[in-house]
């Protein structure tokens, strides 16, 4: 008895199903254009329930739809680029697209004009996930990057954020700063134009008044050149300064080498914290004290929301927990 092999199913069967034409269920399995939220749901339950397995090299064939998945960062220069910060999130979304067949490209956003309708046309790109995004970004999301793209920042209605619980995380280090007896705290904050940094600034400012201190804030630029910088800026402004809170690990060991230069001894005479918790804090003189930040789970959770193409919270908040080292 010869037993035929099941037919291979196609494209049409899952249009069929789903109640759509199959340049409808094209469009949707392989995420090169617009499709209402009630389409995308049927034709991806119709696939799932079906088996369908799209034909990847044909997909190549037609042109390489989708087989990309972009990390774009914004940022006033390219030299956002440079931050360890995006090494991890980079390393992260690669790991976790790699199942899905799907490689990751990184991509600077100039900040006063960051062209996503460029990202939305090239149907080599599955999906995107901005890192410091901004409200003005958010407000030029073309519609054909609907449900494929994710933001580790402030979010919209339409676009899901992801982002460590950065206010918790700076209420921790300066209740930990106050807690050991540091009454005179000043804080190196990130740039201004960025929403998300301003949590942490809010809860620093928050703490400091309701305990009666001073606000003591310099603008920085998430650099170690901006911690030195705002540093200096800090000992000339307030030199009875006692603590400093950085937005980030790398201004904080910027602010340390300008603390070593003028002879300032840390923390005996000024406690120097950040927040990130880069493998370079541990290993910095003194290792730095600062807070967990869960870069490769946020980034993770979005690159899997996007590739999934499912729905998920508006928001995501990851905790962060206090790493107390030596310098604070």
């Amino acid at each position: 008895m010869t037993v035929r092999p099941a037919r291979k199913i196609r494209l049409e069967d899952v249009a069929e199903a789903a109640g759509v034409s199959r340049a409808t269920a094209s469009r949707v399995i392989s995420r090169t254009g617009p499709a209402s939220p009630a389409v995308q749901d049927r034709v991806r339950n119709a696939a799932r329930q079906l088996g369908y397995q799209p034909d990847q090299v044909a997909r190549s064939l037609a042109g390489g739809a989708g087989f990309r998945l972009v990390v774009a960062i914004v940022g006033t220069t390219s030299r956002v680029l440079d931050d360890p910060y995006v090494d991890r999130a980079l390393a992260a979304a690669a790991e976790t697209a790699a199942p899905y067949g799907v490689g990751v490209s990184l991509q600077w956003l100039p900040r006063r004009s960051p062209r996503l309708d460029r990202l939305a046309e090239d149907r080599s790109v599955r999906g995107v996930v901005l890192f410091n995004t901004t409200e003005a970004t958010l407000a030029g999301m073309p519609a054909a990057l609907n449900r494929r793209v994710a933001s580790i920042g402030i979010g919209s209605p339409s676009v899901p954020s992801f982002d460590v619980d950065n206010g918790g995380a700076a209420s921790t280090i300066v209740r930990h700063l106050y807690g050991i007896g540091r009454r005179r705290i000043a804080m190196i904050t990130g740039p201004p134009w960025l929403p998300c940094a301003w949590r942490s600034v809010k809860a620093y400012q928050d703490l400091v008044r309701s305990a009666g201190l001073p606000v003591r804030l310099v603008a920085g630029d998430f650099s170690a050149a901006g911690g030195q910088r705002g540093m200096r800026i800090v000992l000339r402004r307030w030199p009875d300064t006692d603590a400093v809170f950085a937005i980030n690990d790398a201004t904080a060991l910027g602010a340390i080498a300008v603390l070593r230069e003028t002879g300032r001894l840390v923390p005996d005479d000024i406690a120097v914290a950040g927040f990130d918790d880069i493998p370079f804090a541990e290993l910095s003189a003194p290792a730095l004290t600062t807070a967990s930040h869960p870069v490769g789970a946020i980034v993770s959770a979005a690159v899997t929301a996007v590739l999934d193409g499912s729905r998920v919270p508006p928001a995501a908040v990851f905790p962060s927990t206090l790493v107390r080292r030596a310098s604070a």
